[in-house]
């Protein structure tokens, strides 16, 4: 078997808007008449949804918010993000993304995006790029009520690239994921799909210790070798279960 699918995570790998999703919890924060502390988001945030974050940033605040009440709280951040990004006339993305998607395209690799994002944050980001024709199926916060580290979005990439192309009889071990956390990099091997660590959130080292493979820059990263590698391992694979 060979690789399929190209799974990639959001914040942190396609657009680097990690400083904006800090002020902006941090603003949502003030605005509930709550203190940040320092630090806080990077522990608490970083890899997970706005759903777990927020939920998890009142929980420690002695609050408690219904379901109505955190999506409400989700959406004004959306409201935000989006305001913010109309500020920017170039989005800040990392190097080698564009080239990235063309060797998945060049070699017909479906692509899909897992992310804890609210999907309006992710189909404005990829619509401002021009990217979103590329990426077939995209699992949001909206989709899904756990977070990374858990499997969970990862697993529904899977069914719904399923869904969406059935002739693929796509299997986790015929992905990889590209992430930039750990809760991330857990999320995908927990759901048996091999990953890329980029170092764009956290040092190569973490990364390496952690991922399958791990890179500085998304343009160093080499499908066609991926490739080889995964048939190697699978074909293993394959013959040991026989």
């Amino acid at each position: 078997m060979a690789l399929k699918a190209v799974l990639f995570d959001f914040n942190g790998v396609i657009i680097n808007d990690e400083p904006i999703h800090k002020q902006l919890i941090e603003q949502l924060l003030v605005e509930e008449n709550l203190r940040p502390i320092p630090g806080e988001f990077e522990e608490v945030c970083l890899g997970r949804s706005d759903r777990v974050c927020l939920a998890e940033l009142l929980k420690r605040r002695g609050r408690f918010v219904s379901e109505t009440y955190l999506l409400q709280l989700m959406q004004r951040k959306a409201q935000a993000y989006q305001q913010e990004l109309e500020k920017i006339p170039n989005l800040p993305t990392y190097p080698g993304l564009e080239d990235l998607v063309f060797q998945a395209r060049s070699q017909q690799l479906k692509l899909a995006v897992v992310s804890g994002a609210m999907r309006s944050e992710i189909e404005l980001v990829l619509q401002r790029l021009n990217l979103t024709q590329y990426f077939s199926v995209l699992v949001a916060g909206d989709d899904i009520t756990t977070s990374k580290p858990e499997p969970d979005g990862y697993l529904l990439a899977v069914e719904r690239l399923n869904q969406l192309y059935p002739e693929l009889r796509l299997q986790p071990r015929e992905c990889i994921a590209i992430e930039d956390t750990p809760a991330g990099i857990q999320a995908a091997k927990t759901a048996k799909i091999p990953v890329v660590g980029v170092a764009n959130t956290y040092p190569f080292h973490m990364m390496q210790r952690q991922a399958n493979w791990a890179v500085d820059y998304l343009n160093q990263l080499d499908l066609e070798w991926v490739q080889q590698v995964l048939s190697k391992a699978n074909s293993q694979a394959t013959v040991a279960e026989c």
